[in-house]
């Protein structure tokens, strides 16, 4: 695993889904967003979304690359090319554009999902 250095200064609206649109038991957190330095990025942005123990969000299809880590909690992944996994805290995994994915907190705390957004230009 490799880590990435804080990038991000100031909060920002960059999510697959607009508060209003979460399902019950689920609330997003907008962290920043930056110019990336990675080719074939133009930006990165980085975004909380915290699940309520038993909360589910389905996304048919990613809508861009992202780097997906749990710093609390624990969240059962399906991907829709068959992957499927607990993720626990500290675990971290991506996701391509296009794939779907299935998650849903199987603990009996909250759990979080941080998510880093890859954006093309």
């Amino acid at each position: 695993m490799t880590s990435c250095t804080p990038l991000f200064a100031a909060v920002a609206a960059t999510s697959a889904y607009a508060q209003s649109q979460l399902p019950p038991g689920i609330s997003r957190e907008a962290w920043g967003k930056r110019e990336s330095m990675i080719p074939g990025y133009k930006t990165v942005s980085m975004r909380d979304l915290v699940y309520q123990p038993g909360a589910k969000t389905s996304s048919p299809s990613m809508p861009n690359d992202m780097v997906c880590h749990v710093p609390e909690g624990e969240l059962r992944v399906k991907q829709s090319d068959g992957m499927e996994f607990v993720a626990k805290k500290g675990d971290v995994w991506t996701c391509k554009k296009g794939i779907g994915e299935d998650l849903e907190n199987v603990g009996s705390t909250v759990a979080i999902m941080r998510i880093i957004d890859l954006l093309p230009g």
